[in-house]
Order: structure tokens, then C-alpha cells, then sequence
């Protein structure tokens, strides 16, 4: 009698096994490189291009801060021997007080980049999670898995067909 019972559950065991392996089998499995979609798609080089352009006056008005800066030290380093004592710390004074605004500029001009450039990517995140889910239905993929994937083959891998989506 016990050994009906554990063939009967061994026989049980083996086809719950069965059935999960064939179930495995018919699941369509795929895996996308969030980063590299990200860096090929055309809504990033876009954007990339975008903010250059929004933040270039900007950019280019730091530069020339810059060059007024160094304009100023090279002409105090140039003429301190034959500037009085006011005439130098003056000079000095200015030059700290260029500095400092310069910084100022510099650091907002920073945070300002940057809270645009993140704006920027949700944005697109957004766009490419869709373009995942869009992709994984017309393809019929059961699972998409993306970033902690240590290996997928190129059979599973749907990252190319994500990027074409988002070319179209």
C-alpha cells in the first residue's frame, strides 16, 4: 500500500512537472536594452539637439564671462607694477566679485540644464515604454524583461524591433 501511494504521488509529481515544462515551453519570452533604445531613438537625438539649442545664448554668455575674467587677471598679473596699492585691490576686488557671479551663472545655468534635460527624458521614457508594450503585443510576447538580464539570446532579444517602432 505504501508503495502504491508513492508511485501514485511520484506519478502526480511527474506530470505537474510535465505540464510545467510545456507550459514554459509556450511562453514567448523577450528582452530589451532600455539604454540602448534610448540612445538610438530619434525622440533623444531630437531632444538632444533641442536643448542645445535652447541653452546655447546661455552658454556661449558664460564663455564670454570667462574670457573677461581672464581678460582682467592677465591684465592685473601684466600691470601690478605700475598700479597703485587702491588701483590693485580694486582690481582685485572686481575680479573676486566676477568670480563669484561667474559661479553663480555657472551653477544655474547647471541646475537649469539639467531639470531640462531630465523633463526631456521622462518624456521619452514614456514614449519608449509604450513602444515596448506596442512591440511585445504585435509580436505576441508573453514577458518583456529589461534591465538585470544577464544573458538573452538573440531570439528573445526585441530591442532592434523597438527601435525601428520608434523610426517609423
Amino acid at each position: 500500500m505504501k508503495n502504491s501511494f508513492k508511485f501514485l504521488i511520484s506519478i502526480s509529481f511527474a506530470l505537474v512537472f510535465a505540464f510545467q515544462v510545456q507550459a514554459a515551453e509556450e511562453l514567448k519570452i523577450g528582452a530589451v536594452q532600455v539604454l540602448k533604445i534610448l540612445e538610438q531613438s530619434p525622440q533623444y537625438k531630437a531632444a538632444g539637439k533641442s536643448l542645445d539649442k535652447e541653452f546655447e545664448a546661455r552658454s556661449k554668455t558664460l564663455i564670454a564671462e570667462q574670457k573677461k575674467i581672464k581678460s582682467l587677471e592677465d591684465k592685473l598679473g601684466k600691470d601690478k607694477a605700475i598700479m597703485s596699492e587702491t588701483e590693485i585691490s580694486k582690481m582685485e576686488r572686481d575680479i573676486l566679485n566676477k568670480r563669484r557671479d561667474y559661479k553663480r551663472s555657472q551653477d544655474e545655468f547647471r541646475e537649469d540644464i539639467n531639470f531640462r534635460r531630465n523633463e526631456e527624458l521622462s518624456k521619452i521614457q514614456k514614449v519608449i515604454f509604450e513602444a515596448i508594450q506596442k512591440v511585445a503585443k504585435e509580436n505576441n510576447y508573453d514577458v518583456v524583461l529589461s534591465e538585470g538580464v544577464i544573458y538573452a539570446s538573440s531570439k528573445a532579444d526585441m530591442t532592434q524591433l523597438v527601435i525601428d517602432s520608434l523610426n517609423k
